[in-house]
């Protein structure tokens, strides 16, 4: 016990240096996750705009979506641990920075190739932002009850950042070109760098043993090789295409060479024996499934909206807004659901709810249905948030107390890379079910209808070059296809969330305690800083 107090002691003390200042520090962290979370979804309904003036290829299309959340997946253990080293406010200035540049050049875009390169590039800075603001914001709240509170406004921040991020982009759409989405972070990281570097206390880690650069390193490789086969499935390779094959083979080995060479080291990045667990995983399982099955629905319901129902882009930012509320609302709920009901029963709930809302949405059509959407996305929202919250909490309360912050890295890499791999495979099963949608239109000629068979928004330029009646004819055409290839893609996404149920009934029945008396219980602390990282 006497162990305990020290290290507690200990904590206090480094937390000191904030003193007063702990409440702004944490409007300065918050500052730092609304960027992070309202960069995550502002593009949406800016993609017909990206579409019709870059003219992606289908592949280009969902690299530029994809690339931010993947690369910011793929960094979060380097950077992470390098904040460790080298200090976590160094890093976190380095990740505004970097975020800023990279949002001037994605606003400056000029093909599709630079639009993809500045998002990696964001990506990069965005997995510099978030390990460094959690280990700030652990550091100045040592008090567990004002802890509780900072992480309920941090979380709150982050579902209206989500919010946000839609309305945002769709009244810069209709005021400005879509290059505008981006240039918004620029003066935010202005005002950022000057105040974090004045403000937010420098803190490092113990620093015992090395720093596993290459682990990390293959680790990224691997995940980039697999979801690069996945997305040229999605674009219409066959499963004979080197091109194909080749990177889904080389990104496996290189995820199986990374989890035995964390399992041979004295100092792993990531302490994948914690996986081992059966709680452990079956939450990482959840997570990876909840953001696979639903992720790409959002992007796919802002091209529905702009393109199939004719909305506007502000139009379209606002049907958007109740599911995120709605997740908000279960955020706070969800402690209080929690200890009521556990983490199995809590999880298989928000499986099922979204699996609801989901069947109750394939009921959309090529007419506006206002209160069946509101309804649909409603559910969705609330849903999503209690299965992510339930599972989160289970599996960071099955950790140990001092492999806390590699649990919560687990979690927020399963999140991110569960959501980038989502985007790849809803997008790839829209773009399957789209695609012979538009063959043997009358009066289309081969070629008209292959080019129209990449998006919707490159169908309905196509049929403006053809005009008359066969322009018309592959207009109708083009919009029948989109709405079945979505009906098709919730039907995948629902066969996901019911596949998450199940798996969720391996779940403890009652909340884990983990930790002793005198012992802080990190979990639930962890579990909504895990969450938040949009």
């Amino acid at each position: 016990m006497s162990g305990t107090t020290t290290a507690a002691a200990a904590l206090r003390r480094r937390a000191a240096g904030a003193g007063a200042n702990r409440w702004v520090v944490l409007v300065v962290l918050c500052a730092s996750l609304l960027l992070v979370a309202v960069d995550a979804t502002v593009l949406h309904v800016a993609i017909p705009a990206v579409t019709e003036d870059l003219r992606p290829g289908a592949i280009e299309l969902l690299w530029i979506v994809d690339a931010y959340p993947l690369v910011c997946a793929s960094l979060l253990i380097l950077f992470g641990t390098l904040g460790d080293r080298v200090g976590r406010r160094r890093v976190l200035l380095l990740g505004y920075g970097l975020f800023g540049i990279a949002s001037g050049m994605a606003a400056l875009a000029h093909d599709p190739t630079v639009l993809i390169v500045a998002r990696m590039v964001l990506g990069v800075g965005g997995a510099m932002i978030m390990p460094a603001t959690l280990s700030i914001l652990r550091q100045v709240f040592p008090d567990r009850r004002e802890r509780a509170l900072a992480i309920g406004i941090w979380s709150a921040v982050a579902a209206v950042g989500a919010a946000v991020g839609p309305l945002l982009g769709g009244f810069l759409l209709e005021h400005f070109w879509w290059g505008s989405v981006f240039l918004v972070n620029i003066p935010l990281m202005l005002v950022s760098l000057p105040v974090g570097w004045l403000l937010l206390p420098e803190s490092r880690g113990d620093g015992k043993g090395p720093w596993d650069v290459g682990g990390a390193l293959m680790a990224a490789a691997g995940l980039f090789g697999v979801v690069l086969g996945v997305k040229r499935l999605g674009g219409g390779e066959g499963v004979g295409s080197a091109f194909t094959v080749v990177p889904l083979v080389v990104g496996a080995g290189l995820l199986v060479a990374f989890v035995r060479r964390q399992r041979r080291r004295a100092h792993p990045l990531v302490d994948l024996r914690m996986v081992g667990r059966a709680a452990f995983g079956t939450a990482v399982g959840c997570i990876v499934l909840a953001m696979l099955a639903l992720v790409g629905l959002e992007l796919i319901a802002a091209q529905y909206l702009q393109l199939v129902l004719g909305l506007s882009p502000l139009e379209t930012g606002l049907r958007l807004v109740p599911l995120t509320f709605a997740a908000m609302a279960a955020g706070l709920a969800g402690a209080r659901m929690l200890r009521r009901f556990g983490p199995r029963r809590m999880v298989c709930f928000g499986f099922c709810l979204t699996t609801v809302s989901v069947l109750l949405l394939t009921a959309l059509g090529r007419s506006d249905n206002c209160a069946l959407m509101l309804s649909g996305f409603v559910l969705l929202g609330f849903g999503l948030e209690t299965t992510l919250f339930g599972a989160y909490e289970s599996m960071l309360s099955e950790a140990p107390p001092e492999q806390a912050g590699g649990a919560a890295a687990i979690g927020e890499t399963s999140y991110q890379l569960g959501a980038g791999i989502g985007i790849a495979l809803l997008g790839s099963v829209m773009n399957a079910a789209y695609a012979p949608g538009l063959h043997g239109v009358p009066g289309v000629p081969a070629a008209a209808s292959s080019a129209a068979g990449h998006s919707l928004g490159e169908a309905y330029e196509v049929a403006a070059q053809l005009g008359g009646p066969a322009g018309v004819a592959l207009r109708h055409a083009a919009r029948d296809a989109f709405v079945h290839g979505l009906h098709v893609t919730l039907l995948v996404s629902a066969g996901l969330l019911l596949l998450g149920a199940g798996m969720a009934l391996r779940l403890p029945r009652v909340m884990a305690c983990g930790g002793s008396a005198g012992v802080e219980v990190p979990a639930p602390r962890d579990a909504a800083e895990s969450r938040v990282s949009v």
